[in-house]
């Protein structure tokens, strides 16, 4: 059972249906998978798994019963990812294409990678990027497991790219509330001072990611926290600093969450609510935040 801070429940119910999302974050979450289009196609998978039921917003995903997926055979060949659903919005999002070179800023474990490796039908070029040695031993694993050839895997710190791409994923280091469903112990380790260490970072992230995004170029900053000093004011920060910067609206078959322009004092430029937040109770997955932005 999670042991919810008063400061913490303090500051949620200025955000969401305070009731709504602390039981929908002590429900077990629902398994989903990728069908991998590297290796296999989808009715291939539909045959092998029964009573799937398709994620909405990205027709490879599906919601999946039973123990153990990771143990299939399926899994271990690299048809499928075991992947959250909420996750598979910024690659559906991003779309990146055969003919571009694309940085993954963050990228292990590899499911965003290797997802948009599948929508680039393994063409083009992916930098699967992470900071850590113990970070990108699961990456290239995944990586060579789903067949992925496309991709070049690299560590090293985000904010030394000098690079150009066409489009760049930031799936951004955070606080996690919004995996609270997958561990309870991200409430005991909630505090305001690790808000504003990851918001620190965030901002270096992603201004280094939209400096090395090409003209015209297309870039996602997403996080798996629910925290607007995560979200929304990472996103005031850079369209406040450059003015080529732009956040566009995109339409998703999702129910979106609340995006703030202030909280707490703060106030946020009024494009910031073309991000779409995923609230755990909203769609019965984990919490998440996706935005686009496009360098003019």
């Amino acid at each position: 059972m999670a042991d919810w801070k008063e400061k913490f429940l303090e500051r949620y119910e200025n955000l969401t249906n305070i009731d709504k999302f602390t039981e929908a974050s002590l429900q077990p979450m629902r398994k989903s998978i990728r069908v991998n289009t590297i290796k296999t196609d989808i009715k291939t998978i539909k045959s092998r798994f029964k009573d799937l039921k398709p994620v909405k917003w990205c027709k490879e995903g599906f919601f999946i019963q039973g123990k153990a997926i990771g143990n299939t055979l399926e899994h271990q060949l690299g048809y499928i990812y075991l992947q959250g659903a909420a996750s598979m919005i910024p690659p559906v999002v991003l779309k990146p294409k055969k003919e571009d070179i694309v940085l993954d800023m963050c990228a292990s474990p590899g499911s965003k990678t290797s997802q948009m490796a599948a929508m680039m039908e393994n063409k083009g070029i992916i930098v699967a990027n992470d900071n850590k040695m113990l970070r990108m031993k699961p990456l290239t694993a995944n990586l060579q497991r789903c067949g992925v050839a496309n991709t070049v895997s690299t560590r090293m710190e985000g904010r030394w790219f000098k690079q150009k791409f066409d489009k760049i994923l930031l799936d951004a280091p955070c606080s996690g509330i919004g995996t609270i469903r997958k561990s309870y112990q991200t409430i005991g380790m909630w505090n305001p001072n690790t808000i504003k260490k990851f918001a620190g970072i965030q901002r270096q992230l992603i201004e280094t990611a939209f400096n090395c995004l090409e003209e015209n170029g297309t870039m996602i900053y997403s996080t798996c926290t629910l925290e607007p000093d995560e979200d929304e004011a990472v996103l005031d920060f850079l369209i406040n600093k450059y003015d080529n910067a732009k956040i566009e609206n995109f339409s998703l078959d999702i129910k979106r969450g609340s995006v703030n322009t202030d909280f707490e004092g703060q106030s946020f430029d009024s494009d910031v609510k073309k991000a779409l937040k995923v609230w755990p109770q909203d769609n019965d997955t984990e919490g998440f935040f996706v935005s686009k932005i496009r360098k003019l």
